[in-house]
C-alpha cells in the first residue's frame, strides 16, 4: 500500500512542479523518499516482502526519479543533457532486460551497488533542486557537485549493468 501510495504521488508532484507549486513537490518528493525507506524496512522487518511489492518499488522509485527529472528538465530547473543521460540509462537498462528476456531466458538481477548511489544521488539532488527554489535558498556550489556525481554515477551503473547482462549472455 506504501508503494501505491508512492506511485500514485508521481503525477501529483509533477502537477505541482509544472505549476509552479515547488515547496508542496519538495514536500511530497520527501514524503515519498521517506515511505520508500520505510515500506522497505516493514516489508523486511516482519518478512512482508512478496513478489507483486519486489517488481511494483523499483519501478515506483524510477516513475517518480525519471517523471521528476523530466519535469525539472522542461522546467528549466535540470540541464537537458542531464535528464537524457538519466532517461536514457533507465531506458537503455529496461531494454537491455526485456531483450535478455526474449531472447535467452528469465533475467534475475539484484540491484547493483552502483545503482543504489546512483538513485541515492539522484533523489539528493532533486531535493536539493526542488528545496533551494521551494525554501528560496542558494545550493550553488553543492548541487553542482550533486549534477556532477549524478552523471558520473548514471554512467557507472548502466555500464556496469550492461557488463553483467552481457556476462550472463556468454554463460548461455
Amino acid at each position: 500500500m506504501i508503494t501505491l501510495g508512492r506511485l500514485l504521488a508521481v503525477p501529483v508532484t509533477v502537477w505541482l512542479i509544472m505549476n509552479d507549486f515547488i515547496f508542496a513537490a519538495f514536500w511530497l518528493f520527501v514524503a515519498a523518499g521517506i515511505s520508500d525507506a520505510v515500506d522497505g524496512f516493514l516489508a523486511k522487518r516482519w518478512n512482508q516482502v512478496t513478489e507483486f511489492g519486489a517488481y511494483l518499488d523499483p519501478l515506483a522509485d524510477k516513475a517518480l526519479l525519471v517523471s521528476v527529472f523530466i519535469t525539472l528538465g522542461v522546467q528549466g530547473y535540470l540541464e537537458s543533457w542531464l535528464v537524457i543521460l538519466v532517461v536514457f540509462r533507465d531506458v537503455m537498462i529496461v531494454g537491455a532486460v526485456v531483450l535478455f528476456q526474449t531472447m535467452v531466458r528469465k533475467l534475475e538481477m539484484d540491484p547493483l551497488f552502483i545503482s543504489k548511489v546512483n538513485t541515492l544521488a539522484q533523489i539528493v539532488l532533486v531535493a536539493v533542486v526542488l528545496g533551494a527554489s521551494g525554501l528560496g535558498f542558494n545550493s550553488g556550489l553543492f548541487k553542482e557537485m550533486m549534477i556532477g556525481i549524478v552523471a558520473v554515477t548514471t554512467m557507472a551503473s548502466g555500464l556496469s549493468y550492461l557488463v553483467v547482462i552481457m556476462r550472463r549472455l556468454d554463460s548461455d
